[in-house]
């Protein structure tokens, strides 16, 4: 077992409700100059879950199952700000009202730009939530660390699900369970930000044979991937050498410069973080939930 600080950690509960879906009045252009009109961020998606593609739908941006936001008129204000900082993978959320009343679920992402954290509940609770519900997060692993590994920062990760991502250690290094492998010219929107502890950036997919080759065109919903020469301890950038090890938290996307995103979890400017390819490394997988949920 991976020696932490949890003991240590601060468990502190944010408060959110389901984040009003998107929609544009106007066409978007694609990076082919291509227009488009299609669903997006927000709401409550019956049919996309963590473990499902995150290639192929009629959408864009899309986020699975639930999203969530605080305060959807002011959603870069303090108070919104620490909604999704606090909110970490693998959290326990409660719904706290309505017909759903004390069902709950796991946080699976949360996505900058929108200011939303998504959340996986089952199907039986979908059909019961609505708009005016609100959601109870104990939000609980920001300040999370590897006391045999100093070099390597971790941002959003609920230590529980940190002991459950099959990580082993060998040396002085850690070999971490990924889907794919992710070059580091395809970091696309939001390298450059120094918000590690919340949002995510996106997998550039406008050369569609290049990430075919790669097997990027088959990453999910949930996935853990590695992001090969990315730093993100103090801002999101090429470093040769890093590591970042992210999950997957939106769909794939038709503007340039964007694709799937990916929230950070871990990282290393040092060659200390080692990523294993595992086609289970899911957090679908891992935890039974979303689309790998038991009936």
């Amino acid at each position: 077992m991976l020696k932490t600080n949890e003991k240590n950690l601060i468990i502190m509960s944010v408060q959110g409700k389901v984040a009003t879906p998107w929609a544009f009045r106007m066409h978007n252009v694609d990076a082919e100059g291509k227009p488009f009109h299609l669903p997006s961020v927000g709401g409550i998606v019956y049919n996309v879950k963590v473990g499902d593609p995150a290639f192929g739908w009629e959408a864009d941006h899309i986020e699975p199952c639930v999203s969530t936001i605080l305060d959807e008129k002011k959603p870069y204000d303090r108070p919104n700000a620490g909604y999704v900082f606090y909110a970490c993978i693998g959290n326990e959320a409660k719904i706290i009202n309505g017909d759903a009343k004390g069902k709950r679920g796991i946080v699976t992402g949360h996505h900058g730009g929108a200011e939303h954290v998504m959340i996986d509940f089952p199907d039986s609770v979908l059909e019961k939530l609505n708009f005016e519900d609100k959601i109870l997060i104990k939000g609980y692993g920001q300040g999370l660390k590897l006391l045999d590994y100093p070099d390597i920062a971790l941002y959003n990760l609920d230590p529980h699900l940190l002991q459950k991502m099959n990580i082993r250690q060998h040396g002085n290094k850690i070999q971490v369970p990924v889907t794919a492998k992710i070059p580091a010219e395809l970091m696309g929107s939001g390298t450059g930000s120094l918000m590690m502890g919340s949002g995510d950036y996106d997998i550039m997919t406008t050369d569609r044979e290049f990430i075919k080759n790669h097997n990027i065109d088959k990453l999910r919903f949930g996935d853990f991937v590695a992001l090969i020469d990315h730093d993100n301890i103090y801002g999101r950038s090429f470093r040769k050498g890093a590591i970042t090890i992210g999950i997957v938290i939106h769909g794939d996307c038709l503007l340039a410069g964007h694709g799937p995103g990916v929230s950070t979890l871990l990282s290393a400017r040092k060659p200390i973080i080692e990523p294993i390819i595992d086609p289970d490394a899911n957090i679908a997988k891992i935890l039974r939930i979303g689309r790998f949920r038991k009936k």
